[in-house]
C-alpha cells in the first residue's frame, strides 16, 4: 500500500541524495549505515522500554532504504551487487527491529505471549521476503501481497511509538494481532500465485 508514495519520497529525498554523492558518499556506503542505525536503535532502546525513543531512531534510519536507491539511479551505479546487498541488509534491520521488541517483552514487558507472538511477525515478514525472492531465482513473480516490507514498518514503528507515548500498551499488541494476520496472508497470497504461474508452465 505503501510502495504508492515512493515517488512523492524520491522527490523529497532527491537534494539529499545529489548532496551526498557530491561529497563523494557512495550508496552502499548509505546503505550499511541505515542498517547499523536501525539495528543500534532497535537493539539499545527496545529492550530497555524505551520504545518512542527507539521508534525515532529507527524511523530516521529507515529513510535510507530508499536514499540509497535514488543515489544509485541518479549516480547510473545500480548492479546486481548493490541489490543484493540492499535486500539482504533489509532483512537485517527488520530482524533487529522485531528482535527488539522480543527481548523487551520477553523481559521488562513482562509478556512471553507477546514476545511469542512478535517472534511470529518476525518469521513471517522474512517468509513474505524470501517467498519473492525464491519464486524470481525460478523465473517467476510472487510480489504483492496485504502487507508488504514498507506496510509492515510502518505499521510497527508507528504502534510502538503512540503505543509508548500515549502509555496504551493494546495499541501495540493491537498492530502485532493485524500484522501477524497480514503476513500470513500475504504469505499465502505470494504462495498460491507461484503456484499457478509452475502449473501454467507445466
Amino acid at each position: 500500500m505503501l510502495e504508492r508514495f515512493r515517488a512523492f519520497w524520491a522527490r523529497l529525498i532527491t537534494p539529499l541524495a545529489r548532496l551526498l554523492l557530491r561529497l563523494g558518499v557512495s550508496p552502499d556506503a548509505v546503505t550499511f549505515v541505515g542498517t547499523l542505525g536501525v539495528s543500534v536503535g532497535a537493539l539499545a532502546f527496545f529492550p530497555r522500554g524505551e520504545l518512542a525513543l527507539g521508534a525515532v531512531v529507527i524511523a530516521v534510519f529507515v529513510f535510507s532504504d530508499m536514499l540509497d536507491g535514488q543515489m544509485a539511479r541518479m549516480s547510473g551505479r545500480q548492479s546486481s551487487w548493490g541489490a543484493f546487498l540492499d535486500s539482504t541488509l533489509d532483512r537485517v534491520g527488520d530482524a533487529a527491529i522485531f528482535a527488539g521488541l522480543v527481548l523487551w517483552f520477553a523481559g521488562g514487558g513482562g509478556s512471553l505471549w507477546l514476545a511469542g507472538l512478535t517472534l511470529y511477525c518476525l518469521v513471517m515478514g522474512n517468509l513474505t521476503s524470501y517467498a519473492r525472492a525464491r519464486a524470481e531465482a525460478l523465473g517467476m513473480q510472487a510480489k504483492g501481497g496485504i502487507a508488504e516490507r514498507a506496510d509492515r514498518l510502518a505499521l510497527i514503528l508507528l504502534a510502538t511509538f503512540f503505543s509508548a507515548v500515549l502509555d496504551f500498551e493494546p495499541l501495540l499488541v493491537a498492530a502485532l494481532v493485524l500484522l501477524a494476520v497480514a503476513s500470513t496472508v500475504s504469505v499465502g497470497q505470494r504462495v498460491l500465485g507461484v503456484r499457478r504461474q509452475a502449473l501454467a508452465h507445466e
